[in-house]
């Protein structure tokens, strides 16, 4: 059988209290709104990679109070990213690494409803087309 390609991608969180949340995707991340329904907002990563959050009385999941998802975002900007959550005084769970094992920089940090975030910048050429 033929599969035809995927055209995008959205990742759902889940939240107690969506109003908490969103300021962080908006202000701190700013990340573009594409679509608010009131009880679920999705916001534009790049081009085909999105996010959405979901008020989890309404949604298909409910929050979890540890939750095993790690969301990336990358970029090739990666120390203007550590500095801007600096100033917004996100919770930063480690300084800006170099993994031994892996050919990247990154940073990881803590997002409202307890989820985990890792910004990361590729050093191979060859992976960072693919994902830029």
């Amino acid at each position: 059988m033929d599969f035809s390609k995927f055209d995008s991608q959205i990742t759902f969180l889940y939240f107690k209290n969506l109003d908490e949340a969103f300021p962080f995707f908006e202000k701190v991340l700013n990340l573009e709104l594409v679509d608010d329904q009131g009880t679920a907002r999705l916001y534009r990563i790049s081009s085909g990679a999105f996010i959405g959050i979901v008020d989890e009385k309404t949604g298909h999941c409910k929050s979890q109070d540890k939750n095993a998802v790690l969301i990336t975002l990358v970029t090739d900007d990666l120390q203007t990213w550590y500095e801007r959550l600096k100033r917004h005084k996100v919770e930063l769970e480690t300084s800006i690494q170099r993994p031994q094992d892996f050919p990247v920089e990154c940073f990881f940090f803590r997002g409202p409803g307890g989820y985990e975030f890792e910004i990361q910048k590729f050093l191979k050429e060859d992976t960072r087309k693919v994902f830029l």
